[in-house]
Protein backbone atom coordinates (compact mmCIF):
# COMPACT_ATOMS: atom_id res chain seq x y z
CA UNK A 1 0.00 0.00 0.00
CA UNK A 2 0.88 3.72 -1.05
CA UNK A 3 0.85 5.19 2.21
CA UNK A 4 1.44 8.60 1.63
CA UNK A 5 -1.49 8.16 -0.71
CA UNK A 6 -3.37 7.19 1.38
CA UNK A 7 -2.54 9.92 4.07
CA UNK A 8 -2.70 12.40 0.97
CA UNK A 9 -6.57 11.11 0.62
CA UNK A 10 -7.21 10.94 4.50
CA UNK A 11 -7.22 14.43 4.60
CA UNK A 12 -8.74 15.25 0.92
CA UNK A 13 -11.61 13.39 2.16
CA UNK A 14 -14.92 14.83 3.30
CA UNK A 15 -15.78 12.08 5.33
CA UNK A 16 -13.19 11.30 7.86
CA UNK A 17 -13.37 8.27 9.77
CA UNK A 18 -11.76 7.88 13.25
CA UNK A 19 -8.66 6.70 14.13
CA UNK A 20 -9.04 5.80 17.75
CA UNK A 21 -6.34 3.74 19.66
CA UNK A 22 -8.51 0.88 19.90
CA UNK A 23 -7.14 -2.69 21.17
CA UNK A 24 -7.37 -4.06 24.36
CA UNK A 25 -11.66 -3.45 25.04
CA UNK A 26 -10.76 -6.87 22.62
CA UNK A 27 -10.53 -8.40 25.48
CA UNK A 28 -14.05 -8.12 25.79
CA UNK A 29 -15.12 -9.53 22.96
CA UNK A 30 -13.15 -12.58 23.00
CA UNK A 31 -13.93 -13.16 26.58
CA UNK A 32 -10.28 -13.60 28.02
CA UNK A 33 -8.12 -11.10 29.89
CA UNK A 34 -5.37 -8.98 29.80
CA UNK A 35 -2.65 -11.38 30.50
CA UNK A 36 -3.74 -13.76 28.11
CA UNK A 37 -3.70 -11.21 25.54
CA UNK A 38 -0.51 -9.79 25.83
CA UNK A 39 1.23 -13.28 26.01
CA UNK A 40 -0.23 -14.74 22.94
CA UNK A 41 -0.19 -12.94 19.13
CA UNK A 42 -2.89 -15.04 18.00
CA UNK A 43 -5.11 -13.53 20.40
CA UNK A 44 -3.84 -10.29 19.70
CA UNK A 45 -4.33 -10.63 16.09
CA UNK A 46 -7.74 -12.31 16.64
CA UNK A 47 -8.72 -8.94 18.66
CA UNK A 48 -7.52 -6.83 15.95
CA UNK A 49 -9.34 -8.19 13.50
CA UNK A 50 -12.52 -8.56 15.76
CA UNK A 51 -12.46 -5.24 16.43
CA UNK A 52 -12.21 -4.00 12.70
CA UNK A 53 -14.82 -6.31 12.22
CA UNK A 54 -16.96 -4.03 14.15
CA UNK A 55 -15.80 -0.48 13.60
CA UNK A 56 -15.47 1.40 10.84
CA UNK A 57 -12.10 3.14 11.30
CA UNK A 58 -10.14 4.55 9.04
CA UNK A 59 -6.57 1.81 10.34
CA UNK A 60 -6.49 -0.86 12.92
CA UNK A 61 -4.32 0.11 15.53
CA UNK A 62 -2.26 -2.62 18.16
CA UNK A 63 -1.77 -2.01 21.65
CA UNK A 64 -0.13 0.49 23.47
CA UNK A 65 1.57 -1.73 25.39
CA UNK A 66 4.33 0.58 27.05
CA UNK A 67 5.97 -2.31 28.87
CA UNK A 68 7.09 -4.85 26.09
CA UNK A 69 10.17 -2.62 25.14
CA UNK A 70 11.65 -2.51 28.74
CA UNK A 71 10.65 -5.75 29.39
CA UNK A 72 13.26 -6.74 27.02
CA UNK A 73 15.79 -4.49 28.30
CA UNK A 74 15.30 -7.18 31.54
CA UNK A 75 12.83 -4.44 33.44
CA UNK A 76 10.16 -6.27 35.41
CA UNK A 77 6.90 -6.18 33.88
CA UNK A 78 3.32 -6.36 36.13
CA UNK A 79 0.92 -7.92 34.46
CA UNK A 80 -2.77 -8.50 35.37
CA UNK A 81 -6.09 -10.01 34.68
CA UNK A 82 -7.54 -6.17 34.00
CA UNK A 83 -5.23 -3.80 34.02
CA UNK A 84 -2.72 -2.47 31.04
CA UNK A 85 0.85 -4.19 32.19
CA UNK A 86 3.54 -1.81 33.88
CA UNK A 87 7.16 -1.84 34.60
CA UNK A 88 7.94 -1.80 38.27
CA UNK A 89 11.11 -0.31 39.39
CA UNK A 90 13.91 0.81 37.44
CA UNK A 91 17.42 -0.62 35.97
CA UNK A 92 19.51 1.83 35.17
CA UNK A 93 20.82 4.31 38.03
CA UNK A 94 24.16 5.66 37.47
CA UNK A 95 26.64 5.37 34.31
CA UNK A 96 28.28 2.77 34.91
CA UNK A 97 25.30 1.02 34.62
CA UNK A 98 24.14 2.37 31.33
CA UNK A 99 27.13 1.65 29.82
CA UNK A 100 26.68 -2.32 30.79
CA UNK A 101 23.21 -2.08 29.51
CA UNK A 102 22.67 -4.53 26.68
CA UNK A 103 20.08 -3.85 23.40
CA UNK A 104 18.16 -6.72 23.31
CA UNK A 105 17.43 -8.38 20.20
CA UNK A 106 14.22 -7.84 18.54
CA UNK A 107 12.63 -11.04 19.99
CA UNK A 108 13.86 -11.04 23.31
CA UNK A 109 10.72 -11.07 26.05
CA UNK A 110 7.39 -10.55 24.28
CA UNK A 111 8.51 -8.91 21.40
CA UNK A 112 8.71 -11.51 19.31
CA UNK A 113 4.83 -12.13 19.93
CA UNK A 114 3.94 -8.71 19.02
CA UNK A 115 5.88 -8.93 15.98
CA UNK A 116 3.85 -12.00 15.36
CA UNK A 117 0.88 -10.73 16.27
CA UNK A 118 1.28 -8.31 13.88
CA UNK A 119 2.17 -10.47 10.67
CA UNK A 120 -1.29 -12.30 11.60
CA UNK A 121 -2.91 -8.98 11.52
CA UNK A 122 -1.75 -8.44 8.75
CA UNK A 123 -3.26 -11.18 6.71
CA UNK A 124 -6.43 -11.36 8.58
CA UNK A 125 -7.14 -7.22 8.07
CA UNK A 126 -6.94 -6.33 4.57
CA UNK A 127 -9.61 -3.51 4.13
CA UNK A 128 -7.50 -0.97 5.80
CA UNK A 129 -3.81 0.02 7.00
CA UNK A 130 -3.00 -2.01 10.36
CA UNK A 131 -0.21 0.11 12.41
CA UNK A 132 2.03 -1.14 15.40
CA UNK A 133 2.54 0.07 18.46
CA UNK A 134 6.11 1.55 19.90
CA UNK A 135 7.08 3.20 22.84
CA UNK A 136 9.14 6.54 22.32
CA UNK A 137 12.34 7.00 22.98
CA UNK A 138 12.46 8.94 26.30
CA UNK A 139 9.17 6.86 27.86
CA UNK A 140 11.63 3.60 27.24
CA UNK A 141 14.70 5.24 28.87
CA UNK A 142 12.45 6.84 31.72
CA UNK A 143 10.99 3.22 32.72
CA UNK A 144 14.79 1.87 32.54
CA UNK A 145 16.02 4.51 34.85
CA UNK A 146 13.05 5.15 36.55
CA UNK A 147 10.04 6.96 35.67
CA UNK A 148 9.60 9.27 38.73
CA UNK A 149 13.26 10.18 38.69
CA UNK A 150 13.09 10.37 34.88
CA UNK A 151 13.37 14.49 34.88
CA UNK A 152 15.90 14.65 37.65
CA UNK A 153 18.35 12.47 35.84
CA UNK A 154 18.02 15.00 33.47
CA UNK A 155 19.44 17.82 35.21
CA UNK A 156 21.92 15.51 37.23
CA UNK A 157 23.52 13.52 34.69
CA UNK A 158 22.55 14.34 31.34
CA UNK A 159 25.37 12.11 29.81
CA UNK A 160 23.54 9.05 31.50
CA UNK A 161 20.56 9.88 30.07
CA UNK A 162 21.32 10.18 26.35
CA UNK A 163 23.73 7.02 27.04
CA UNK A 164 20.18 5.41 27.58
CA UNK A 165 18.31 6.99 24.63
CA UNK A 166 21.14 6.28 22.46
CA UNK A 167 20.69 2.56 23.21
CA UNK A 168 16.99 2.30 23.63
CA UNK A 169 16.78 4.55 20.00
CA UNK A 170 18.90 1.43 18.75
CA UNK A 171 16.62 -1.12 19.77
CA UNK A 172 13.07 0.85 18.62
CA UNK A 173 14.96 1.41 15.05
CA UNK A 174 15.03 -2.45 14.71
CA UNK A 175 11.95 -3.10 16.11
CA UNK A 176 10.05 -1.35 14.07
CA UNK A 177 11.92 -2.57 11.36
CA UNK A 178 10.95 -6.04 11.92
CA UNK A 179 7.27 -4.83 11.97
CA UNK A 180 7.60 -3.41 8.76
CA UNK A 181 9.47 -6.72 7.27
CA UNK A 182 6.08 -8.49 8.29
CA UNK A 183 3.46 -6.17 6.65
CA UNK A 184 2.84 -3.47 8.96
CA UNK A 185 1.67 -0.04 7.12
CA UNK A 186 3.10 2.29 9.97
CA UNK A 187 3.47 2.59 13.82
CA UNK A 188 2.41 4.73 16.32
CA UNK A 189 5.33 5.78 18.92
CA UNK A 190 3.70 6.91 21.78
CA UNK A 191 5.79 8.99 23.72
CA UNK A 192 3.98 10.31 26.82
CA UNK A 193 6.78 10.93 29.12
CA UNK A 194 8.38 13.12 26.91
CA UNK A 195 5.32 15.54 27.30
CA UNK A 196 5.98 16.38 30.69
CA UNK A 197 9.35 17.74 29.90
CA UNK A 198 9.62 21.46 29.46
CA UNK A 199 10.16 22.17 26.02
CA UNK A 200 13.78 23.16 25.66
CA UNK A 201 14.31 19.45 27.85
CA UNK A 202 11.95 17.68 25.24
CA UNK A 203 14.25 19.47 22.78
CA UNK A 204 16.90 17.80 23.72
CA UNK A 205 15.81 14.14 25.29
CA UNK A 206 13.26 13.24 23.20
CA UNK A 207 12.86 14.82 19.88
CA UNK A 208 16.42 14.35 18.46
CA UNK A 209 15.62 10.80 19.05
CA UNK A 210 12.12 10.71 17.66
CA UNK A 211 13.69 12.33 14.34
CA UNK A 212 16.13 9.53 14.36
CA UNK A 213 14.04 6.69 14.78
CA UNK A 214 11.60 7.94 11.88
CA UNK A 215 14.38 8.89 9.42
CA UNK A 216 15.78 5.35 9.62
CA UNK A 217 11.78 3.28 9.07
CA UNK A 218 9.48 6.17 7.12
CA UNK A 219 8.80 5.72 3.55
CA UNK A 220 6.22 5.70 1.43
CA UNK A 221 4.65 2.00 2.29
CA UNK A 222 5.42 2.78 6.11
CA UNK A 223 4.17 6.11 7.31
CA UNK A 224 5.23 7.55 11.50
CA UNK A 225 2.94 8.28 14.08
CA UNK A 226 3.45 10.08 16.97
CA UNK A 227 0.98 10.52 20.24
CA UNK A 228 1.95 12.23 23.52
CA UNK A 229 -0.61 13.10 26.11
CA UNK A 230 1.65 14.84 28.33
CA UNK A 231 0.10 17.92 30.11
CA UNK A 232 3.43 20.20 28.75
CA UNK A 233 2.57 19.39 24.93
CA UNK A 234 0.31 22.52 24.32
CA UNK A 235 4.38 24.38 25.09
CA UNK A 236 6.09 21.99 22.85
CA UNK A 237 3.73 22.87 19.79
CA UNK A 238 6.07 24.60 18.52
CA UNK A 239 8.42 22.49 18.23
CA UNK A 240 7.02 19.39 17.53
CA UNK A 241 5.71 21.20 14.32
CA UNK A 242 9.20 21.00 12.83
CA UNK A 243 9.65 17.37 12.54
CA UNK A 244 6.45 17.60 10.13
CA UNK A 245 5.66 14.06 11.25
CA UNK A 246 3.31 12.54 8.80
CA UNK A 247 0.56 11.95 12.20
CA UNK A 248 -0.05 13.29 15.15
CA UNK A 249 -1.66 12.18 17.75
CA UNK A 250 -2.33 14.33 20.87
CA UNK A 251 -3.94 13.75 24.06
CA UNK A 252 -6.65 15.29 25.53
CA UNK A 253 -4.48 17.39 28.16
CA UNK A 254 -3.73 19.35 24.62
CA UNK A 255 -6.77 21.63 23.49
CA UNK A 256 -7.45 20.40 20.42
CA UNK A 257 -7.84 23.64 17.85
CA UNK A 258 -4.56 24.73 19.46
CA UNK A 259 -2.96 21.77 18.13
CA UNK A 260 -4.36 22.35 14.74
CA UNK A 261 -3.21 25.58 14.77
CA UNK A 262 0.48 25.17 15.60
CA UNK A 263 0.63 21.63 13.93
CA UNK A 264 1.34 21.44 10.09
CA UNK A 265 -1.15 21.44 8.06
CA UNK A 266 0.00 19.05 5.52
CA UNK A 267 0.04 16.19 8.46
CA UNK A 268 -3.05 14.40 9.99
CA UNK A 269 -3.47 15.44 13.55
CA UNK A 270 -5.87 13.57 15.78
CA UNK A 271 -7.59 13.48 19.11
CA UNK A 272 -8.64 13.57 21.63
CA UNK A 273 -12.10 11.85 23.33
CA UNK A 274 -10.99 11.67 26.95
CA UNK A 275 -10.55 7.60 27.16
CA UNK A 276 -10.89 7.40 31.05
CA UNK A 277 -13.82 10.29 31.18
CA UNK A 278 -15.87 9.36 28.66
CA UNK A 279 -14.79 6.11 27.09
CA UNK A 280 -14.34 4.25 30.22
CA UNK A 281 -16.60 5.96 32.63
CA UNK A 282 -18.70 8.13 29.87
CA UNK A 283 -22.18 7.03 29.12
CA UNK A 284 -23.18 7.10 25.33
CA UNK A 285 -25.24 10.38 25.68
CA UNK A 286 -22.21 12.01 27.41
CA UNK A 287 -19.51 10.79 24.38
CA UNK A 288 -22.12 11.20 21.76
CA UNK A 289 -22.38 14.87 23.68
CA UNK A 290 -18.38 15.45 23.50
CA UNK A 291 -17.49 13.93 20.36
CA UNK A 292 -20.17 16.03 18.43
CA UNK A 293 -18.69 19.35 20.13
CA UNK A 294 -15.46 18.06 19.18
CA UNK A 295 -16.22 17.68 15.62
CA UNK A 296 -18.06 20.80 15.36
CA UNK A 297 -15.05 22.94 16.51
CA UNK A 298 -12.19 20.86 14.32
CA UNK A 299 -13.94 19.38 11.55
CA UNK A 300 -13.37 22.55 9.46
CA UNK A 301 -9.43 21.46 9.50
CA UNK A 302 -8.76 19.31 6.55
CA UNK A 303 -5.98 17.85 8.49
CA UNK A 304 -8.34 16.50 11.23
CA UNK A 305 -9.04 13.05 12.15
CA UNK A 306 -11.54 12.50 15.60
CA UNK A 307 -9.38 9.38 17.47
CA UNK A 308 -9.49 9.00 21.26
CA UNK A 309 -6.81 10.78 23.49
CA UNK A 310 -5.22 8.00 24.53
CA UNK A 311 -5.16 4.26 24.53
CA UNK A 312 -8.62 3.24 25.29
CA UNK A 313 -8.60 0.98 28.31
CA UNK A 314 -9.35 -2.52 28.49
CA UNK A 315 -12.72 -2.49 30.77
CA UNK A 316 -14.57 0.46 28.55
CA UNK A 317 -18.16 0.22 27.50
CA UNK A 318 -18.70 -1.22 24.41
CA UNK A 319 -21.73 1.41 24.45
CA UNK A 320 -19.90 4.22 24.65
CA UNK A 321 -17.33 2.68 22.04
CA UNK A 322 -20.04 1.99 19.70
CA UNK A 323 -21.53 5.74 20.32
CA UNK A 324 -18.61 7.41 19.50
CA UNK A 325 -18.27 5.92 16.03
CA UNK A 326 -22.20 6.13 15.48
CA UNK A 327 -21.90 9.56 16.15
CA UNK A 328 -18.83 10.75 13.67
CA UNK A 329 -21.05 8.58 11.27
CA UNK A 330 -24.13 10.74 11.93
CA UNK A 331 -22.07 14.04 11.88
CA UNK A 332 -20.40 13.26 8.37
CA UNK A 333 -24.11 12.50 6.79
CA UNK A 334 -25.51 15.57 8.52
CA UNK A 335 -22.95 17.71 6.96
Amino acid sequence: MNMKKWLEELRAAPVKKPMPILSFPSTQLMGITVQELVGDSHLQAKGMKAIADRVDSCASVSMMDLSVEAEAFGAEARISDNEVPTIVGHIVENQEQADALKIPAVGDGRTGTYVEAIKEACTLITDRPVFAGVIGPFSLTGRLIGVSDAMIWCYDDPDMVHTVLKKATAFLIEYIKAYKAVGANGFVMAEPLAGLLPPAMNAEFSLPYVKEIIEATEDDSFLAAYHNCGDAVPRQLDDLAELKISIYHIGNATPMKTALEHLPSECVVMGNVDPAAQFCNGTPESIRTVTRALLEECSGYPNYVISSGCDIPPASSWDNIDAFFDEVQKFYQGK
